[in-house]
């Protein structure tokens, strides 16, 4: 008997198990393959900014009224909590999926802890940690295996999504003016 095209995952839409196993094959293929991701920013004004990412539509930041913004958009921190939450949970339906686990519920609540006193600079800048010092994850998760192999998954996981490892380990870094 053939596996399903799709399979289902109780409360999130299908994904393609044929393409999720395509997507395992090919990496497995040439473990060694990087892409290079780019994104465009383009201030609008005060603190508002259009992100250009393929040919999506723009995606704003901004900052609170407390920072001086307009408030019509996440900050660039909570935009980064944002992503490692959407990492996080796209390696836990991948990896549901690719191990027949299905999942009822799927919920990430993200808190993350930093000292803005610097002001990106203009403030205090006396010695002290620039950016998240501690983030917490807590995974909601529903789904028909037992909590011990809930457990396991967020943690393989965890080890796994590009986002997590980008908060956990250093990265190299250039900025350069055009």
């Amino acid at each position: 008997m053939s596996e399903p095209a799709t399979v289902l995952t109780g409360c999130l839409a299908p994904i393609d198990k044929t393409g999720l196993d395509g997507l395992i094959a090919k990496g497995k293929e040439n473990p060694q393959a990087v892409k290079t991701l780019t994104c465009k920013t383009v201030a609008e004004g005060k603190f508002r900014h259009a992100n250009y990412i393929r040919d999506l539509e723009p995606y704003i930041v901004d900052e609170p009224p407390a920072l001086l913004g307009d408030d019509t958009a996440p900050n660039p921190s909570e935009a980064s909590l944002a992503a490692l939450g959407s990492c996080v949970a796209v390696g836990l339906h991948a990896n549901a999926v690719a191990r027949g686990i299905t999942v009822q519920k799927l919920e990430l609540q993200l808190e993350g802890d930093l000292n803005i006193t610097a002001v990106w600079g203009t403030g205090d800048t006396s010695e002290k940690p620039v950016g998240f010092t501690d983030v917490r994850i807590k995974v909601d998760m529903e789904a028909d295996c037992p909590q011990e192999e809930i457990d396991a998954l967020v943690q393989h996981v965890i080890q796994w999504s590009p986002v997590f490892n980008t908060f956990s380990r250093p990265v190299n870094m250039v900025a350069e003016t055009m």
